[in-house]
């Protein structure tokens, strides 16, 4: 697999654009099981989707592709960390973007600047 660094889109602002530039970086040459690409388009799906909800927007898309795993990037103009919703907080649809993040990742980290944050999360790749 081909390592890609820096803003792989531009124009990347929704979930839809997110995950065509994924296809676009993977596919060449790319032996990865559909399941391991379909965990990698929903993962970027649900901090793009959380970028646009509780960020203000997304103002960075990075990925970076790499023997073994992507580590998709995705920047907000929000000091705010994500976080676990609980039950007892409110009975509002949603809640379960963040832990599924979670849990398909082999890493989750945040960045939190001046100016926002950025969420990293490292999905792993066999292939």
């Amino acid at each position: 697999m081909m390592t890609t660094k820096g803003d792989a889109s531009p124009g990347v602002r929704t979930p839809a654009e997110a995950r065509q530039s994924i296809r676009r970086a993977l596919a060449p040459g790319t032996s990865v099981a559909s399941p391991q690409v379909d965990d990698l388009l929903l993962v970027a799906t649900e901090l793009v989707t959380n970028a646009q909800r509780h960020g203000g927007g997304v103002t960075g898309f990075t990925l970076d592709v790499r023997k073994g795993s992507v580590a998709v990037s995705v920047s907000d103009a929000s000091r705010c960390p994500p976080r676990r919703r609980t039950l007892t907080q409110d009975l509002r649809p949603g809640g379960y973007g963040w832990p599924i993040v979670l849990r398909l990742s082999r890493e989750v980290t945040v960045d939190v600047r001046a100016d926002g944050k950025t969420v990293r999360a490292v999905v792993p790749l066999d292939g």
